[in-house]
């Protein structure tokens, strides 16, 4: 059977027969990372420790990237049954040897998106990730096929092990726990975030694809926005952090397009340090922030978070 495969996957075939010698605790390469002249960017982000986890939500699957495959003469069945999946193993990282790339779903690889790649989870997806050595969790998006090593679970962004403190052994002890639809749904209706602390702050990567999750039906804002010249509070909506700034503005577009003529806060862009973030607001307290949470999550298929200017 042929595969078509993207430059991520292609890569790390042929790039498997150097590393099938290393060790189980990583293989570690110069520059820090699993794979041969990986690493960080000459530069990296100076606030890679405030970069949010991703924001779970509803997404339809990816054609053609959830069917079964053969690698090494393995096969592979992503299971898309909703089943729960929590399993113990190592994690690695993969970082700008990568950085641009095409993912198994055809999207850009970020290595400061809080993004995985993984054999059998469906893609898109959202799993929690704790290490074993520190206790510290994460969340993240997997949209990508990978590692295929016995010995390896999952491949983390740059920026997720850096958050799990594995960049520099190159690889650690993770428990990787699945965050099915069903959770998304229920957590998302009673307006609370599906993620593991820190609290999430937004979704990173690629611009969200809309999917409706439940709300209840409740107005935008609880109560009327106050006149400019009366000082509107300082409460945001946050729905996206991005390394690039024309993805934060297309996100705001379309926000600002599916909202509609309600009444409610235009979402902006905003530069924080290396991010993009994208924000809805302001509201005039957290109340009607929160008030507003559900059916801004319903309207723009992303469950935002809280946000102070």
């Amino acid at each position: 059977m042929t595969l078509s495969r993207p430059l991520h996957l292609i890569l790390m075939l042929l790039l498997a027969i150097a590393v099938a010698g290393c060790s189980s605790t990583g293989g570690r390469k110069k520059g820090g990372g699993y794979y041969k002249d990986d690493g960080p960017d000459a530069n990296p982000p100076s606030n890679l420790d405030q970069v949010p986890d991703a924001v779970p939500r509803v997404e339809p699957y990816a054609s053609g990237a959830n069917r079964p495959y053969v690698v090494f003469g393995q096969r592979y069945v992503p299971d898309t049954s909703g089943q729960p999946y929590k399993k113990r193993g190592i994690a690695s990282w993969y970082g700008k040897k990568f950085h641009g790339n095409s993912t198994s779903i055809g999207e850009s690889y970020d290595m400061y998106a809080m993004t995985a790649a993984h054999t059998t989870l469906p893609l898109p997806s959202y799993a929690r990730v704790t290490s074993l050595v520190n206790g510290k969790t994460v969340v993240v998006r997997v949209n990508d096929r990978g590692p295929f090593h016995s010995d390896r679970i999952m491949d983390l962004s740059y920026v997720a092990a850096h958050k799990l403190g594995i960049i520099g052994p190159g690889s650690g002890q993770v428990i990787v726990e699945a965050i099915p639809p069903d959770e998304i749904r229920r957590l998302a209706s009673q307006g609370a975030p599906a993620a593991a602390p820190p609290e999430p702050a937004s979704a990173l990567g690629s611009t969200p694809v809309l999917a409706p999750v439940a709300a209840a039906p409740i107005a935008l804002t609880a109560e009327p926005l106050p006149a400019a010249a009366g000082g509107l509070g300082n409460i945001y909506l946050q729905v996206g952090a991005f390394s690039q700034p024309a993805n934060a503005q297309s996100l705001v577009s379309r926000i600002n397009t599916q909202l509609g003529p309600d009444g409610a806060p235009p979402a902006s862009m905003e530069q924080s340090n290396n991010l993009y973030r994208v924000k809805i607001g302001p509201y005039p307290d957290r109340q009607s922030a929160l008030n507003a949470v559900p059916l801004v999550s319903e309207r723009i298929g992303i469950l935002p978070s809280i946000a102070a200017q």
